[in-house]
């Protein structure tokens, strides 16, 4: 078994190393990870007892650790944990939240009228001035760019207004992702359209205005700042019906996932489409991740949550399926560093971790609705 074999592993090492401290490994047989006992792994895989196996063993990835749930007075739709100091949620207040180390509620991002859908990091680290930039997304058909100062430690929460509003969208805006350059940004929503934005401009752009002033936090004697109007750059047309998830892994690349049941990918220079997959059910939810940020993670409609490589011409065929949920997908997300693991959270109130070596999950946790819970996986 596994303790088994992870007890000679720690007995070799111990006689090489007197100061090794005793750990559970993975082992992994011909790139699966072995999750039974070695004879029963044998025969499920129809290898020969006589052969000589050669084993590869890794740490074993180590119980979840949960922090104390944050509390939202509505629902939380979206959360971003890209920045390795703090933490973006989205609320169906209509209020997005900063997070210093998922403790600290530090800002509170107003302005929209309607729910927050989806809400992003566009610098994922502190820039050398000391500020975060952040994108939100809402209901009421709208996104608002902001831009605050990290550097000032208080003890509530400081409220702060967005500097730009890009409209555009005729319905609720469902995703957005930024480009890897931190330029751009697309947005996805209910009206079948993706749209592109550009991140900076100034009053003088074609594309920017002034559309009022407004104090841009609850300081009442702060200064009076303009507050922007941007419009989309390019318009991509060919979903047919609400595009729920756009990813942008590369600079020029952009995939998204609709109702119709497809996966698209896009040009974002020329804004036509290069490729598209359908799979047969209503999407929620897509990802780009696993080796070369090239295979495409999606999920919808039933407990199965399936995985593309775009590079394989001809077929439309997932390469894993993955089907221990037991409801809808909702959402999912590769590792930012691995090529095998990513994760899916599900309407039937889990969240699984995925090894691409194994088809069983071996991380799940339960969550509540109304709030967000931060989770440290290591290894």
């Amino acid at each position: 078994s596994r303790m088994g074999l992870s007890e000679i592993v720690n007995s070799l090492l111990l006689s090489a190393e007197p100061d090794h401290q005793a750990q559970p490994f993975d082992f992994i047989v011909d790139g699966e990870l072995v999750r039974m006992p070695l004879h029963q792994f044998l025969l499920a895989k129809g290898i020969s007892a006589e052969r000589v196996l050669e084993l590869e063993y890794i740490k074993a990835v180590a119980p979840r650790k949960q922090e104390p749930p944050l509390p939202h007075d509505d629902w939380v739709s979206a959360v971003d944990g890209s920045n390795p100091s703090f933490i973006l949620t989205g609320c169906y207040d209509g209020l997005a939240r900063i997070w210093k180390d998922a403790a600290e509620c530090t800002q509170v991002l107003e302005g929209h009228s309607g729910a927050i859908t989806s809400a992003s990091f566009i610098n994922k680290g502190v820039e050398t001035d000391g500020s975060l930039h952040v994108v939100t997304g809402s209901k009421d058909r709208s996104l608002r760019l902001f831009k605050f100062d990290t550097s000032v430690t208080i003890g509530s929460s400081k409220r702060i207004g967005a500097y730009k509003i890009l409209p555009g969208h005729t319905s609720s805006i469902q995703s957005i992702a930024v480009d890897p350059s931190r330029n751009m940004i697309c947005s996805a929503s209910w009206d079948t359209t993706i749209k592109l934005w550009a991140v900076e401009g100034s009053e003088e752009d074609s594309d920017t205005v002034s559309v009022k002033k407004r104090r841009m936090n609850s300081d009442a004697s702060g200064p009076e700042e303009s507050q922007l109007e941007g419009s989309a750059s390019s318009t991509l047309l060919g979903h047919t019906q609400c595009v729920s998830s756009v990813a942008w892994p590369e600079q020029r690349t952009i995939y998204s996932a609709s109702w119709d049941h497809s996966v698209r990918q896009w040009d974002a220079q020329t804004g036509r489409e290069t490729w598209n997959m359908f799979c047969g059910k209503a999407l929620n939810c897509l990802d780009c991740g696993g080796e070369g940020s090239s295979l495409i993670a999606a999920g919808g409609s039933d407990p199965v949550l399936r995985v593309w490589d775009p590079r394989k011409p001809g077929t439309t065929a997932p390469i894993f399926q993955f089907s221990s949920h037991s409801s809808w997908i909702s959402a999912c997300k590769w590792h930012p560093s691995s090529w095998f693991h990513l994760i899916s959270s599900s309407f039937d109130g889990k969240v699984m971790l995925w090894d691409l070596r194994t088809a069983v999950s071996f991380c799940k946790s339960h969550l509540l609705p109304d709030s967000f819970s931060f989770f440290q996986i290591t290894a």
